[in-house]
């Protein structure tokens, strides 16, 4: 991962990416007549991204253009992914960011950009070819202060942290595994966690849990985070659940479409989300008192695995018929909700990779909500997704919706028709729950097959920073 650092004043000879909101601030950098001219030209035909070599030092500006805050930020983001991919490629390991405006948002959102970009999963390569060689970002900025970079610095570790996870294949990734790499992330930022190993979770009755567990080789987890500190501005916690289904093949009910299960090991980042958003509020002592749930297993068609046609009893006694052993991960989900209500949560919240309903709906270009919760919850999620450009596209909510679920021979099913699957989806896990709910569906988002600027090709780490700046948007508003 890059360092970032803020810097109080510009070195001569370091390749440099410069970001204004005026071509006349060029003449305050150190550049001869013919070099500012060129940038000049280049920005006044495309204010994304101008380059000049000045004899072998790389100099690169972004013209910030008036606009939408929100749509100048994704444009300087994307702007810094431009400039960290050409530092790449000329094999350089250290520039600086010298900004010429006044605007700390879109200073910030350029050096976010570059260092979200910079990423790359290594960890199964046996040589350097094509590995990013950048490793230091100096920030030269009088409107961002040193503890605003610290935090960015951690917001990017965090979401790496999560597309790492995400990016891990199950012969490493699996249940206990997942469970370990959270506790990892408990000591090094300060939140507490207890994680329920198979007799613990037979104990408690999560026979959602417990029956996609079943065709498994692997014991099932149940991992529970939580920070609470002594300024929390909440009495009553935020209540966060990730679905932590660390591969999927769809089990009895095989994934029949080619290539359908080439990208399953994702089939965990809302897991992944969860716990490095809690890892990132602990880290930046957010006073906010949240909870975190994972439920984790993988779901696989061995042994006695479950089967279409069975009835689990759920944690919460309700019983549910199984149409499709594909439709998994709101049965661990729905445990880990109803687990959820000794808590008595202010507000719920679920993120999962679980209907490609929601991915035909929207894409991969953001995430789809529902649920019970009051329009303001919905508009803080809308504005904090905004900020992060990790847009929220709400779903209605209809009874009929939850009529669809209803079973003959149990109380409900786990599968509704094949219309409206994520809510259908999302009325299965509202059933689970008593209190305000809002369920995000990122099977679009949270893994790419090739590279969307700043969001690199496989996991994204979707979800951390849009709950890091909901979290954050909730403390500063109390």
């Amino acid at each position: 991962m890059i360092t970032l650092s803020k810097s109080s004043r510009p070195a001569a000879a370091r390749d440099t990416l410069v970001i204004l909101d005026d071509i006349a601030q060029l003449r305050t950098l150190d550049l001869e007549r013919s070099d500012r001219q060129y940038l000049t030209e280049q920005l006044q035909a495309d204010n994304q991204l101008a380059v000049c070599d000045v004899s072998g030092r790389i100099v690169m500006a972004h013209l910030v253009k008036a606009a939408d805050g929100h749509v100048q930020m994704e444009k300087a983001r994307r702007a810094g992914d431009a400039m960290i991919a050409r530092l790449n490629s000329a094999k350089r390991s250290e520039a600086q960011l010298i900004s010429l405006h006044d605007d700390g948002d879109i200073t910030l959102a350029l050096a976010e950009g570059a260092a979200l970009g910079n990423y790359a999963f290594r960890k199964y390569k046996s040589d350097e070819k094509g590995a990013p060689t950048m490793e230091k970002l100096a920030i030269i900025a009088k409107e961002v202060s040193t503890k605003q970079v610290e935090e960015l610095e951690d917001i990017v570790e965090a979401t790496c942290t999560a597309r790492d996870l995400v990016n891990e294949p199950v012969s490493f990734l699996n249940a206990t595994q997942l469970a370990s790499e959270i506790r990892t992330l408990a000591k090094s930022t300060g939140f507490k966690v207890e994680v329920m190993e198979k007799s613990r979770i037979e104990a408690q009755g999560m026979g959602g849990l417990l029956g996609v567990n079943k065709g498994s080789p692997d014991p099932p987890t149940f991992s529970v985070l939580e920070w609470k500190p002594k300024n929390a501005v909440n009495k009553k916690p935020l209540l966060l659940v990730g679905k932590g289904v660390v591969y999927d093949t769809g089990g009895l009910s095989l994934k029949p479409t080619p290539n359908s299960m080439d990208q399953m090991k994702c089939d965990m980042a809302g897991a992944a989300a969860v716990a490095c958003a809690i890892a990132l509020v602990a880290k930046q002592e957010l006073p906010v008192h949240v909870i975190g749930l994972i439920p984790a297993t993988d779901n696989r068609p061995g042994g006695n695995a479950y089967a279409p046609g069975d009835v689990l009893r759920m944690h919460s006694g309700l019983t549910v018929e199984v149409l499709n052993t594909d439709a998994e991960g709101r049965l661990i989900l729905a445990d880990a909700l109803s687990y959820g209500e000794r808590y008595k949560p202010e507000l719920v919240m679920t993120i999962a990779t679980l209907t490609g309903a929601a991915m035909r709906a929207i894409g991969t270009y953001g995430t789809v909500v529902m649920g019970t919760a009051a329009d303001t919850e919905f508009q803080k999620l809308e504005n904090a997704g905004n900020s992060v450009f990790e847009r929220t596209a709400r779903l209605p909510f209809w009874d009929e919706y939850g009529e669809e679920i209803i079973s003959d021979v149990a109380d409900i099913k786990n599968l509704g028709s094949d219309l409206a699957g994520a809510q259908t989806a999302g009325k299965f896990l509202a059933r689970f729950t008593t209190h305000p709910y809002i369920h995000l569906d990122i099977a679009g988002p949270a893994f790419l097959t090739r590279k969307d600027s700043y969001r690199t090709k496989g996991g994204t780490g979707v979800g951390v920073r849009l709950f890091y700046e909901f979290i954050k948007q909730r403390a500063a508003a109390r």
